[in-house]
Formats: structure tokens, C-alpha cells, sequence
């Protein structure tokens, strides 16, 4: 059997494969985090349960309708999106001028209700959600087993991320929301409605976190703790990637994954606290992380 640094082959690339798994949620998640922080000005603590409500939609979608895994990839980030705007213009457009501290902590109450409401009605213990009959089965690529599902949860990641990336750095959409972040009153004398700009930008953001969650389904359980498990890892992201930098968050998402994945393989012990030791020695060495600018 091929080995590589005494490890088989099979068994490191296959801990590989979960890293880039992993990497993909992390991507998505922290790159609706940065879009929320570098346009909104909001650490919004609340993403990782807007994460579990992406999955217990597809969940409840499936069990109580009937609706199948391909539509509820689109509904639930739609029903998602649309909790977020509820809340963000109810509650968050209150805070834009405020320290980031107020909304860190109105979005850390908001997880804790959202989380404690499914949890009323469903327990810890996870729900299962089987993936779709097209995506059943795998591929022997000869080194390793690929399953069908997992493989789509990461050409959709990626595609997702990529054009997230796009859409904010090239089009001309993208251009009012940077614009925006640095003077609104200058994008409002082009009369452009900035209000109603960062409500969509807020609702698309968490719908990400939606996507995410449902693509997650199959992978692991349906579960209210989902997003607790998560989150933290994401926000060290967000920080090694830069806060507010879109590329950073999918690059430094997708590196994570990839890091945790090795060092699962060679150092098991190091594997939950590796992505910590690299955003300590990240904010050492540059405080504005790997992709963010010094704020003036």
C-alpha cells in the first residue's frame, strides 16, 4: 500500500477530504460573516444559528410538506434570507452608528433564542436527512472512496463562494456596497435606496448561512447545537482571513479545513485547537489579517 510520511495513502487523503468538506462550510459561513461585518459594521454571533434554521428548514420541508432536497436547497436559504431581514430591519438598522459591541451582544441573545426555541421542541440529539437518490453511492478514484454527496457539497460550495466574490468586487451592485461602507451619504446622492441596500445585503448574508446549513444535512445530523459547534471556528476565520475581507474569509476558510484535516492525520490531540494557535500567530504578526487592510 502507497504511504506517504508513513501515513497510507488511503487514510490521508481521505482525512484530506473531510478538511475540504469542513472548508467548504467554513468558507460559506465566514464569508457571510465578513459581508455582515464589512458592509453592515455587525459582529453578528447570531450566523451560526441562521446555519441550524438553514438545515431544519430543508428538515421540515422534507417531513412535514414533502418537498424534496432540490427545492429546499432554494427555499430554505429564501426562508432564511427572509428571517434576516425581518430582524435586521426590526432590530439591527438600530445599531449601525453604534459601538460593534451592541450588536454583538443583540445578535449573541438573538442565537441563544433561536437555538432555545428548537431545542424546546426538538432535543439535542440530531435529526436525520437523508441525501438526495442522485447523489447516493461514490467513486473509486483509485487512491480513495469519493462519496457522490460530499463531492457536490464542495463543487457547490465553491461556486457559491466564487460568485459571491464576483458579484461583490465587479459588478456595479458590488461597487455601491463598498462604496457605501465608506460614505452612505455620498451613495445616497446617486439615489440609491442604502437602507434598503443593507437589508437585501443582510438577508442575502444569513441566506448564505441558510445554504450552508442545508447542504450540511446529509453530511452530519440535523441538529439545534449545529451552529454552536461552528461558529467560534468560523469567527477565528473571519479574524486569520481579515474582518470584512470577502476573499480572505473563502481562502483562509478553505486553508483551515484543509490544515485541520492534516493535523488530524498527524497530530490528532491538535486537530480542535490548531486553527487558534494560527490566529494567535496571525494577530502577532499582522493584526489586520492575512487579507484585511488597517482600518484609518
Amino acid at each position: 500500500m502507497q504511504t506517504f510520511l508513513g501515513v497510507p495513502a488511503p487514510l490521508l487523503f481521505g482525512q484530506l477530504l473531510i478538511g475540504l468538506i469542513n472548508g467548504s462550510f467554513y468558507a460559506l459561513l465566514s464569508l457571510g460573516l465578513a459581508v455582515i461585518f464589512g458592509v453592515l459594521n455587525i459582529i453578528n454571533f447570531a450566523h451560526g444559528a441562521f446555519y441550524m434554521v438553514g438545515a431544519f428548514a430543508g428538515w421540515m420541508l422534507l417531513n412535514y410538506l414533502g418537498i424534496g432536497y432540490w427545492p429546499a436547497l432554494i427555499l430554505a436559504p429564501l426562508i432564511v434570507g427572509a428571517i434576516g431581514i425581518v430582524i435586521e430591519r426590526s432590530l439591527l438598522s438600530r445599531l449601525y452608528d453604534l459601538d460593534h459591541l451592541y450588536g454583538l451582544l443583540l445578535t449573541f441573545g438573538l442565537a441563544m433564542i433561536i437555538e432555545g426555541v428548537f431545542i424546546n421542541f426538538y432535543g439535542v440529539s440530531g435529526q436525520p436527512y437523508a441525501p438526495p437518490q442522485a447523489l447516493s453511492g461514490g467513486y473509486n478514484l483509485g487512491f480513495m472512496f469519493l462519496p457522490a454527496y460530499r463531492g457536490w457539497v464542495v463543487v457547490a460550495s465553491l461556486l457559491v463562494c466564487f460568485g459571491t466574490w464576483l458579484l461583490v468586487e465587479r459588478t456595479q451592485l458590488g461597487a455601491y456596497l463598498r462604496a457605501a461602507v465608506e460614505n452612505r451619504e455620498l451613495v445616497r446622492a446617486f439615489g440609491v435606496n442604502v437602507p434598503l441596500m443593507m437589508t437585501l445585503t443582510y438577508g442575502f448574508a444569513v441566506a448564505l448561512a441558510g445554504f450552508a446549513g442545508i447542504l450540511a444535512g446529509p453530511v452530519y445530523t440535523v441538529s439545534p447545537v449545529m451552529g454552536q459547534n461552528m461558529i467560534i471556528v468560523v469567527f477565528a476565520i473571519v479574524v486569520i482571513g481579515g474582518m470584512g475581507s470577502i476573499l480572505g474569509s473563502i481562502v483562509t476558510g478553505i486553508g483551515i479545513g484543509l490544515v485541520e484535516g492534516l493535523t488530524r492525520t498527524f497530530w490528532p490531540e491538535a486537530s480542535s485547537t490548531a486553527v487558534f494557535v494560527i490566529m494567535a500567530i496571525v494577530l502577532i504578526i499582522r493584526p489586520h489579517g492575512l487579507f484585511g487592510r488597517p482600518r484609518e
